[in-house]
């Protein structure tokens, strides 16, 4: 199996609550890169809007598949060119009605994968894994050098999850999501507002984990996980309500059905509607978007950034 990857993009701004050193390496890594932003409007609803970035992150999905070392080479290398400074590596698909690999699959696939990634990117580019099982993410963590951790459950699917990276110390990205993979899209309905429900669960989550001790949480709504399309819709326009929780945000939409379904396109032909969205959660405040394709990320959030400095 080797890697092949999907790509993220990531905005931090700077006068956004950040708890505990958030992702002191990250923040070392990319302070020379880019200069402050500023914006006029700072706050919505009287809580912090984020809606302007100091440094960038890239951030890319590796999936474990069949391919060939040279073709993962000249791709990860791509990737970096255009911007990718944080890799995200995973093993196991999570797509709506997606099927679970056994955790021995997975672990040989990331064991391989990101030795691969690491040995074509080198040193200086972040790792992340994602996976919802303690043991993989602690593998990955003692054993390979990977540096944060990405739970499409919030914990919810492995109970050791929250303790494990307690005890690693590594940040912990935090998504909302109802069920498996595989049945997710039963659980769509809230009771209310589905941005209050989806705020107020990821809130009590934040809450735990920063008592456990793990400071440097990432937060992400789940755009597509256990939603409807109205509701994603609904998530992305009440955005800046999620910087109440005084974590960062990482909006996740690229190609995603949200977007073929209103532009009537399939998965191929969905980056400018990508982009659109990803402008949108931007100015709304996204500290990261996790798309496919980095140079469109990127030149969408120089724009934004170049807007809000005027």
């Amino acid at each position: 199996f080797w890697p092949k990857a999907s790509v993220t993009t990531a905005l931090l701004a700077p006068y956004v609550p950040m708890p505990g050193a958030f992702l002191s390496k990250i923040a070392l890594a990319m302070a020379a890169m880019f200069p402050p932003c500023t914006t006029a409007q700072t706050e919505w609803a009287g809580m912090p809007l984020a809606s302007a970035a100091s440094v960038s992150l890239t951030m890319s999905r590796e999936a474990a598949t069949l391919g060939t070392a040279a073709s993962a080479s000249a791709r990860d290398s791509a990737m970096v060119r255009e911007g990718a400074e944080v890799l995200d590596i995973g093993a196991c698909a999570t797509r709506p009605g997606a099927q679970v690999v056994t955790a021995s699959e997975e672990m040989t696939r990331l064991d391989m994968a990101v030795r691969a990634v690491r040995e074509v990117v080198g040193a200086d580019v972040i790792l992340s894994v994602d996976t919802f099982r303690a043991s993989v993410a602690r593998h990955c963590v003692e054993e390979l050098g990977v540096d944060i951790v990405n739970d499409i459950s919030g914990g919810d699917l492995d109970p050791e999850m929250h303790a494990t990276v307690a005890q690693l110390q590594v940040p912990y990205i935090v998504m909302h999501m109802r069920g498996t993979p595989a049945t997710m899209q039963q659980f769509t309905h809230y009771d209310g507002d589905v941005a209050a429900v989806v705020l107020e669960e990821l809130a009590r989550k934040v809450e735990a984990l920063h008592q456990l001790g793990i400071n440097d949480v990432i937060a992400d709504p789940g755009f597509g996980f256990s939603k409807t399309l109205e509701q994603n819709y609904r998530l992305l326009s009440c955005l800046e309500a999620f910087h109440a929780l005084e974590v960062p945000l990482l909006v996740g939409v690229s190609r995603k059905s949200m977007i073929q379904k209103v532009l009537d396109c399939n998965a191929h032909d969905a980056l400018n509607g990508t982009t659109a969205v990803n402008t949108i959660a931007m100015m709304k405040g996204a500290h990261i978007v996790r798309v496919h394709d980095v140079k469109a990320a990127v030149e969408a959030r120089n724009i934004v950034c170049f807007t809000n400095n005027q």
